[in-house]
């Protein structure tokens, strides 16, 4: 795995996870939120455009902004799973690695009545058979192309990310975590910009992902 983007060999031995879009269109997510002070910014923005993103939540983060995960699915993106601590998953045993994902899913269940498609592992760190351990569950691994490093908070790196590495098929992963908030804003219009100069789509998350 390289700085910024996924080595194709890796993805072709781990081709059950998903890597690319399925649409050639872009595929934005965001990653360890909700939070206030960044994931409603970021909900703003994408409202203004009329864009839909899939948000990869933590668990911690959904019980205690309700409000914020009402409005992620009122407004029609798709929420998945980033466990409910963020842990590492190959730090965990198979119980452990269980609750971690079935918390996650029950809560929303519980509280949105919102059934859970999409799994991403914390940090990407992939455990062996996830895609057994998650069919259990009825969720797809859904990894990436293009990890922008903002949470760094160094706009430049982010720039150079998209603007050198962005394909027309790209999954790409921002965060909504407060790590981001001070460059979010920035990094969304420059990712915009970039895209209107190579003529590529942002996709739905649902059709990305069929």
């Amino acid at each position: 795995m390289n700085f910024y983007s996924v080595n194709p060999i890796f993805q072709k031995i781990l081709s059950n996870n998903t890597w690319v879009t399925n649409n050639n269109k872009i595929l934005l997510t965001f990653d360890d939120g909700p939070v206030p002070g960044n994931t409603d910014k970021i909900l703003n923005w994408l409202s203004d455009r009329k864009i839909k993103a899939l948000f990869f939540c933590v668990g911690n983060n959904v019980k205690n902004n309700f409000s914020i995960t009402k409005n992620i699915l009122s407004e029609g993106h798709t929420i998945g799973n980033h466990t409910y601590n963020h842990k590492v998953l190959y730090n965990l045993n198979e119980t452990e690695t269980k609750r971690e994902l079935t918390k996650f899913n029950d809560l929303l269940k519980d509280e949105h009545n919102y059934e859970v498609k999409y799994f991403r592992p914390p940090h990407g760190r992939l455990i062996f058979n996830m895609n057994k351990t998650l069919k259990k569950y009825n969720m797809n691994c859904i990894m990436w192309s293009l990890i922008t490093y903002d949470f760094n908070n160094d706009i430049n790196i982010v720039k150079f990310a998209i603007e050198k590495k962005i394909r027309k098929n790209s999954i790409i992963v921002l965060h909504d975590s407060l790590k981001s908030k001070d460059i979010i804003i920035d990094s969304l219009n420059f990712f915009y910009e970039i895209l209107e100069k190579k003529g590529y789509e942002i996709g739905d998350p649902e059709k990305c992902l069929k």
